[in-house]
Parts: structure tokens; C-alpha cells; sequence
């Protein structure tokens, strides 16, 4: 045999293995050798168990659970409140389904000797209080230009975190009441 025929033929038993296997695992709804309570479980597409979460992954959303606020990762109304708070800083990295904003430095007008960054951190898909997070962090520029991690003002991130979540509720607010 040729090394490149021996290949093609252990090539062609793993690919027929792998279908056996496949085939030998599927399951067709209405096998009498399963009970209609099991039965139900593969049909009921609403309560179904899957690896998403009860009901599973649903793009287009759902009104089953109308605090969640949409089909994101993380709650909708705290991820638009977020990005609305922070708007005036320039946006490194968003992630809507993991729930992170990472912010790029931001130096404000009135000093610029002085910059902020920010990471918010949405923590579950419904709205509450402990349901955002917020990092600050802090650099000066000393007189040879190179910049310096600095103290952080007490208070600073429970103020942010309280301004995303008055947005949060007045989004929720106004959707509820448009409806």
C-alpha cells in the first residue's frame, strides 16, 4: 500500500466511525423506548434544558421574563444605561454579551494633567442595585510628561455606579410606559 492510500483509508474509517457514533447517539421524538415524560422534555421547546439556561438561546426575544430587558447577555436597560453614562469617554473595548466596557484614558477639558479610565462591569441579566460594577483608575502627568497611576477620589465609582442605574430604571421606565 501507498503511505497516501493508507491515509485516505484511516482518513475514511474515522470519518465512518464518527457517523456511527453520531447516528448511534441521535434521538427521534415518538421513540417508544422513551416515556412521554422524557418525550416531553426534547419536544417542549419553551421548557427544554439546554446548556443556555432554561427555555434556551432566543434571538428574537422573549416577553416571558420582561425585567431582563431583551435578548443581550446582560440586562439591556443597565448595557444602554452604561454606554449612555459614559458617552462623553472614548470606548475601548464592549462587550454585550459578557457584559464589559472597557473605556480608553480620558483626560477632561478643565485638566489636562490628569486622566480617567474606566471598566463597568454588568453582573447578571436583571435590574438591580448589585447588578453593575465600576473600576476607576486614575493617572497625572508629572513635569517629564510621563503619566502616573494616582489615587482615586473616594466615592467615585458607587457615584457612577448609582448614575447608570437611575438611567437603567429611567429606561425601564419609559419603555414600560410606551408600551
Amino acid at each position: 500500500m501507498t503511505p497516501i492510500f493508507s491515509k485516505m483509508t484511516r482518513l475514511g474509517m474515522v470519518i465512518v466511525t464518527a457517523g456511527v457514533l453520531a447516528t448511534g447517539c441521535s434521538y427521534t421524538p415518538g421513540d417508544p423506548r422513551v416515556s412521554k415524560q422524557e418525550d416531553n422534555e426534547y419536544t417542549d421547546y419553551e421548557n427544554r434544558k439546554t446548556i443556555f439556561g432554561e427555555g434556551g438561546f432566543n434571538f428574537l426575544g422573549s416577553d416571558k421574563n420582561q425585567d431582563s430587558g431583551g435578548t443581550l447577555g446582560v440586562n439591556s436597560f443597565l448595557w444602554r444605561a452604561s454606554l449612555e453614562t459614559i458617552s462623553f469617554m472614548p470606548i475601548n473595548t464592549a462587550d454585550a454579551f459578557g457584559g464589559v466596557i472597557i473605556t480608553d484614558w480620558y483626560s477632561p477639558p478643565e485638566s489636562p494633567s490628569e486622566r480617567f479610565k474606566l471598566n463597568v462591569y454588568i453582573l447578571g441579566r436583571t435590574l438591580r442595585a448589585d447588578g453593575v460594577k465600576v473600576s476607576v483608575f486614575r493617572q497625572l502627568r508629572d513635569r517629564a510628561g510621563t503619566w502616573t497611576d494616582a489615587a482615586v477620589p473616594d466615592g467615585t465609582a458607587p457615584k457612577v455606579e448609582d448614575s447608570i442605574l437611575t438611567k437603567a430604571r429611567m429606561l425601564r421606565h419609559q419603555t414600560l410606559t410606551s408600551q
